[in-house]
C-alpha cells in the first residue's frame, strides 16, 4: 500500500495549457450547429477531398454513414423531434439515393417513420418516400406508402392529393375515385368536395360533377356551398340549373332562419341575375335580402350593392328609395348605438317623414321609441332640452299632420307627466298644451292647464303668456290678479313690474300705473332697476307731466350719480316743452330749455370734478364732449366757448403696481386726462408762488443795503 501511494504521489501531470481553450461558448455553438435546421455541422465536416480509388469512396461513404447515424441517434428520436428530426432523416435518406443504395434509403424512410421516430407525423416524409419509390419504379411501393400514410394522417389533405394524383398519373381513374370516396368519409372540408368535382369535370364526367356537388349540398348546407354548386352550373352555362340551385337553396336557408347565411346566398344570387342581364330580379332579391333584416354589416353591404343596381339600371325613383333606404340604416344603427343620441332620432325623424307621408302609424310608432329614452335621473335641465324637443315634434305631428287632437292632448299630458317639475321644468310645454286646448275651443282646461303650471313652476314666460290669452280675450280683471300674482312670485323682476304699470296704462288708468311705478322704483332690490326708471319717466313725459319728470330725474340722481343718468336728464332738458311731445319753435321756451339743459351738465361736470379718481376722470370727459355737442346743436344759443374752456387733453403717465409705490418693471403706463380749468388754476398758482419768491428776493436786497 505504502508502494501504491509512493507511486501515485510521484505521478507528474502535465499542467501546461492547452493549444486550444474549451469555453462554455464553444460548447454552445457546438451544440447550436448540430441542431440546425439545415444540418450547416454535415457541410462544415465534409471537406472537400478527392477520392483516388474505390477503398476511399467506401470508407468516405462509411464515415459520412456514420455521422448520419450519430445524428439520428441524438436524444434518442432524432434532434429532439419534430421538424428538424424529419430534416435529418430527409438528408440521410437522400444520400444514401444519391450514393446508389436505394435499399438502405428505403431502410432509412422506413426507421424515420417507425413508432419511434417523429417522422410518421410529418407528411412531408411519407410524400418523399413514396415519391422516392415511384422515381424508382416501383409504383406498388409507393401506393403502399400513401396507403399507410392516408391511413395514419387521414386529416391531411396533402396526402389524398398526392395519392390521388399518383393515381390519375398512372391512368388509374377507377383508383382515384376510390381514393376520392375514402377521402369524403372522414367528413372534410370543401377543399375535398371541390377536388372531387374538379376531377370529374377534368375527366368529362359532367353529371359525376354534378352528383358532387348535390351531396356536398346535402352533407354542409350552407350558402358557401350552394354559391359554389351554383358556380358549377354558371360555367357550364346552365343559366336555368344555376337559379334553381340558388332559388332551393334560399328556401332551404329561410326555413332553417341563418339570416346572415341567407344575406349571403341572396347577394350572390342578385349578383349573378345582374350578370345575367336580369336587373329588375336583382332588384327584387336585394330588397328581399334586406326585408329579412340581416345583421348589420351584411345589411350595410347589401344597401351599397342596391343602391350600385340603382345607379345604373334604375330611374330617378328608384335611385331616391336606394338613397333613403341607406340613410334609414345609417339612421338607425346611430339610434341602435346610442339611444340617447337625440340628434340622431330628429334624422330619423325627419326622413320618415318625408318618404312615409301617408303612414302615420309608422311615424308614430318611431316617435314612441325615441322619447322613451329619457335622459338619466341625475341629467341636468341642458341634458333635456334636445330630448323635449322630441315631445314638441310629437304633439305638432298628431295635431297638424295626423289631425288628431284627441292624441297631441294625450302626447302632452304624458310628457308633463315625466318633466321631474321638482327640480326643473319647461314654460313651453305648458304654453303649448294651452294653446292646443283653446284652439280647440276648450278655455277652461286652458285656464286649468296655465293655472297648474303658475302653481307648479311660476315662471316669467307663463305669466307673460297666461295674461297675453287673458288680455286678448278680453277679461282685464284675470290680467290684474295674474300680474299681481306674477310680481308676489317675482318681486325682483322688473318686468313684473312693468308689464302691471303698461297693462294700467292701456287702460287708461294713469293713477294706477303711476302707483305701481312707485311701488317698483322703491323696491330695495330689482334685477335691472335702470329700467324701471326709463320706463317710469317715459310714461310721464308720454303723460306731459314734465315737473314729475323732473323730480323722478332728482330722485334717481340722489340714487346713483352715473353719467348715463345725468346724459339723460341733460337730453330731456333739451328736449322738453309744456305744450306736449312736439317741440315748438318759441324763442323764450327754447331759450328756457338751453337753460335749463347747460345748468344740468354744469351740476354733472362740479359732481366729477370733485373726485380724482381716473374712472372720474374719465367719466367728466364723456360728459364734457356730450355737453360740446348739445351746446353745437344749440347754434345761436349754445356757447361752445364756454365747454372748449373745460376740454381736456390726455397725457400717458406711468402708476406703480405694488403698494409700496416701488417704480421700475412694476410699473403700468396709463392715459390720465388734464382738463382747461386744471391748466388755469395750475398757472395762477405758479404765478403766485414766483411773485412771493420776487418779493422776497427783493427783501434780502433792502436788507444788506
Amino acid at each position: 500500500m505504502a508502494m501504491l501511494a509512493t507511486r501515485r504521489a510521484c505521478r507528474v501531470r502535465n499542467r501546461a495549457p492547452a493549444p486550444v481553450q474549451l469555453t462554455a461558448e464553444h460548447l454552445i455553438r457546438e451544440a447550436r450547429e448540430c441542431h440546425s435546421n439545415d444540418g450547416r455541422c454535415l457541410r462544415q465536416e465534409s471537406k472537400k477531398r478527392r477520392i483516388a480509388d474505390a477503398d476511399e469512396l467506401a470508407e468516405h461513404r462509411l464515415e459520412r454513414r456514420a455521422r448520419f447515424e450519430a445524428l439520428v441517434r441524438r436524444d434518442g428520436n432524432g434532434l429532439g423531434g419534430g421538424s428538424d428530426a424529419s430534416a435529418v432523416w430527409l438528408r440521410y435518406a437522400r444520400w444514401e439515393e444519391s450514393a446508389g443504395d436505394p435499399a438502405r434509403a428505403r431502410s432509412v424512410y422506413e426507421r424515420a417513420l417507425g413508432g419511434a421516430a417523429p417522422g410518421y407525423r410529418d407528411h412531408g416524409v411519407w410524400i418523399r418516400y413514396a415519391q422516392f419509390e415511384a422515381r424508382g419504379g416501383r409504383v406498388g411501393h409507393a401506393r403502399n406508402v400513401l396507403d399507410r400514410a392516408v391511413a395514419v394522417l387521414p386529416r391531411v389533405d396533402r396526402l389524398w392529393l398526392e395519392y390521388i394524383r399518383m393515381e390519375e398519373l398512372l391512368g388509374a381513374v377507377d383508383n382515384a375515385r376510390v381514393l376520392l370516396e375514402r377521402w369524403i368519409e372522414w367528413r372534410p372540408d370543401a377543399a375535398a368536395w371541390d377536388a372531387y368535382a374538379a376531377f370529374e369535370l377534368r375527366h368529362g364526367e359532367v353529371d359525376r360533377a354534378r352528383a358532387v356537388h348535390e351531396r356536398h349540398a346535402a352533407a354542409h348546407p350552407c350558402a358557401d356551398v350552394f354559391i359554389r354548386f351554383a358556380d358549377f352550373e354558371t360555367n357550364l352555362n346552365n343559366l336555368d340549373r344555376a337559379r334553381r340551385v340558388y332559388e332551393e337553396a334560399a328556401s332551404l336557408l329561410a326555413a332553417a332562419g341563418g339570416n346572415d347565411g341567407t344575406a349571403l346566398l341572396l347577394a350572390a344570387f342578385a349578383d349573378f341575375e345582374e350578370r345575367c342581364g336580369e336587373p329588375d330580379r336583382a332588384r327584387v332579391i336585394y330588397n328581399q335580402a334586406l326585408h329579412d333584416e340581416p345583421p348589420e354589416p351584411r345589411a350595410e353591404d347589401l344597401r351599397g350593392k342596391l343602391l350600385s343596381l340603382e345607379k345604373r339600371f334604375g330611374d330617378r325613383h328608384g335611385i331616391e328609395d336606394g338613397i333613403v333606404t341607406k340613410r334609414r340604416s345609417q339612421y338607425e344603427h346611430a339610434v341602435t348605438t346610442n339611444p340617447l343620441s337625440y340628434d340622431a332620432w330628429f334624422d330619423l325623424i325627419r326622413l320618415e317623414e318625408s318618404v312615409s307621408a301617408g303612414k302615420a302609424n309608422q311615424i308614430r310608432d318611431l316617435y314612441k321609441r325615441a322619447v322613451s329614452n329619457v335622459p338619466p335621473a341625475p341629467a341636468e335641465k341642458r341634458h333635456w332640452r334636445r330630448y323635449i324637443y322630441l315631445w314638441i315634434n310629437y304633439g305638432l305631428f298628431e295635431e297638424l299632420n295626423a289631425q288628431d287632437v284627441q292624441r297631441a292632448r294625450g302626447v302632452y299630458r304624458e310628457c308633463l307627466n315625466t318633466i321631474p317639475h321638482k327640480k326643473f321644468s319647461f314654460s313651453k310645454i305648458w304654453i303649448m298644451a294651452a294653446e292646443l286646448e283653446i284652439r280647440d275651443k276648450n278655455l277652461a282646461a286652458a285656464r286649468r292647464i296655465l293655472g297648474n303650471a303658475i302653481g307648479v313652476a311660476p315662471k316669467p314666460k307663463l305669466f307673460r303668456r297666461y295674461i297675453e290669452i287673458e288680455l286678448l280675450l278680453g277679461n282685464v280683471d284675470r290680467c290684474r290678479i295674474l300680474s299681481q300674482k306674477f310680481i308676489e312670485c317675482a318681486p325682483t323682476n322688473c318686468h313684473a313690474w312693468t308689464s302691471y304699470a303698461e297693462l294700467e296704462k292701456k287702460l287708461g288708468e294713469t293713477d294706477r300705473a303711476r302707483c305701481i311705478y312707485d311701488l317698483a322704483v322703491a323696491q330695495p332690490a330689482l334685477e335691472t332697476p335702470e329700467l324701471v326708471w326709463k320706463e317710469y319717466i317715459q310714461f310721464e313725459i308720454d303723460a306731459g307731466e314734465l315737473d314729475r319728470a323732473r323730480q323722478l330725474y332728482e330722485r334717481l340722481l340722489g340714487r346713483t350719480q352715473h353719467l348715463k343718468v345725468w346724459a339723460s336728464y341733460a337730453e330731456f332738458e333739451a328736449t322738453a316743452c309744456s305744450g306736449g311731445a312736439a317741440l315748438v319753435e318759441n324763442a323764450e321756451e327754447m331759450a328756457e330749455r338751453v337753460r335749463r339743459c347747460r345748468a344740468v351738465f354744469q351740476r354733472g361736470d362740479e359732481h366729477f370734478r370733485a373726485c380724482a379718481d381716473p374712472a372720474i376722470k374719465e367719466a367728466r370727459a364723456m360728459l364734457l364732449r356730450e355737453w360740446l355737442s348739445k351746446e353745437a346743436a344749440f347754434r345761436g344759443l349754445g356757447n361752445v366757448e364756454l365747454v372748449k374752456k373745460k376740454m381736456p387733453r390726455m397725457v400717458k403717465r406711468k402708476r406703480s403696481l405694488f403698494a409700496d409705490g416701488n417704480a421700475g418693471e412694476g410699473s403700468e403706463e396709463f392715459v390720465d386726462y388734464i382738463f382747461g380749468d386744471e391748466d388755469d388754476a395750475m398757472a395762477a398758482a405758479g404765478f403766485q408762488l414766483l411773485e412771493a419768491a420776487y418779493e422776497w428776493k427783493n427783501h434780502s436786497a433792502h436788507a444788506v443795503v
